[in-house]
């Protein structure tokens, strides 16, 4: 049997491969969809491990652009944290990995998929979710997930085999790409324990010596386009700002939510670049867009964020909502300063050529606009008020 896995190059996907190579005897062809985090060397590395474990090919799929263009400019337009908190930095990629994978499964002719999801996570629903709507009649086959394996066991098994265990040696879970990092097992396997230092990955000792810098980002169309001055790609500009922010201890952060199977669940996360751009990209629409229209799209963004934390990447809803926030960024255009320092971003001033702000001669207390009546604010204020006001009479049992 030829199996197309899913390879992240974890514990997981790694014992995967081990596993249906010596005892289900298949053919494995481990495919990573490189959605970004990784680096030359540790896609190197990940290739040799998936070769020393048995796999008879290896491929790897750049999805870095497609996974901006498709998933990560509605998750900046919609200024997506689930929980208030979360960017949703390894929920965005699933869908997307899961197309990539039936793709090449159906291009190659490949019997089943498998992939290394677990009975107790959200990412099996995602997959299987993604698998369901985009190629129904290929076969999926999910180990881990079906013999209900514990980590301890993968571990077990590979080193009595004396294959090579990933580089966290399989005591947390890590999940990297474009969008950030997601740390769980672990302390993070109770609701109150804190993650130790080392076991951070790209803000690791960013608290040892604080240092602060003042960034400027400039976004066209809603899409981030520059960093202090420089054009770069939006692909380009993540990476950059996961690294540079990264250092400062910016995008680090805990979310305790609700998964898709009802459970809760705790993660540690990293997330510079979505910290930096939701912040910056925020506070650029107040300039922008009307309050009526930022109160409906961060409506919309929690409904789009929650769908794709449940794994309905596919759905067409998502594709009418993502319509709608295409609409709202058309004057999102405008540079923004942020200063970076103590592992907090903080928008210290933006500007557009589509200022509301600028348009109007009023000054915020200190002069109404040129335009309005001075005693109109009487007026208002007692339209507001007369709601308050009945009701107030009522309790009293008098009359207007």
């Amino acid at each position: 049997m030829r199996v197309l896995l899913g390879y992240s190059g974890g514990l997981d996907t790694s014992f995967l491969v081990a596993w249906l190579t010596r005892e289900q005897r298949a053919a494995v062809t481990a495919l990573t969809v490189d959605c970004g985090g990784f680096t030359p060397r540790e896609r190197s590395e990940m290739t040799a491990r998936a070769q020393a474990l048995g796999a008879v090919d290896t491929l790897i799929v750049d999805a870095r652009a497609e996974l901006f263009d498709r998933v990560l400019r509605f998750l900046i337009a919609a200024n997506v944290r689930r929980g208030a908190v979360y960017p949703l930095s390894v929920g965005a990629e699933r869908g997307l990995q899961a197309e990539v994978l039936a793709r090449v499964a159906l291009e190659r002719g490949f019997d089943a998929i498998a992939h290394g999801c677990t009975a107790a996570g959200n990412d099996q629903v995602r997959f299987e979710a993604a698998l369901a709507t985009i190629a129904p009649h290929l076969q999926v086959i999910a180990p881990v997930r079906d013999l209900g394996l514990e980590r301890g066991t993968e571990r077990d098994y590979l080193t009595q085999a004396g294959f090579p265990l990933p580089p966290s040696g399989g005591r947390y879970s890590v999940n990297q790409g474009l969008w950030g990092l997601t740390i769980g097992g672990g302390e993070m396997s109770t609701s109150d324990d804190p993650l130790p230092e080392d076991a951070w990955q790209w803000t690791k000792g960013a608290f040892d010596a604080p240092r602060a810098r003042t960034i400027r980002v400039r976004f066209e169309g809603g899409v981030p386009v520059s960093l202090d001055g420089r054009t770069l790609s939006p692909v380009e500009l993540i990476e950059t700002l996961n690294v540079e922010a990264g250092a400062l201890g910016v995008g680090r952060g805990y979310h305790l939510g609700d998964t898709v199977l009802g459970i809760k669940g705790r993660i540690a996360f990293e997330a510079p670049a979505a910290e930096v751009l939701i912040a910056a990209h925020r506070e650029l629409e107040k300039l922008v867009l009307t309050e009526d229209q930022r109160f409906w799209k961060d409506h919309l963004g929690e409904v789009y964020g929650k769908r794709v934390h449940q794994g309905l990447f596919h759905d067409p809803l998502q594709r009418d909502l993502e319509a709608f926030f295409l609409s709202s960024q058309q004057r999102v255009t405008g540079d923004v300063r942020v200063n970076l320092a103590h592992g907090r971003a903080l928008v210290e001033g933006v500007s557009s050529p589509h200022s509301m702000m600028a348009a109007s001669d009023a000054r915020y207390g200190e002069r109404a606009s040129s335009r309005s009546d001075p005693r109109a604010a009487v007026g208002l204020a007692r339209l507001l008020a007369e709601p308050g006001r009945l009701h107030r009479l009522a309790e009293a049992g008098g009359s207007s």
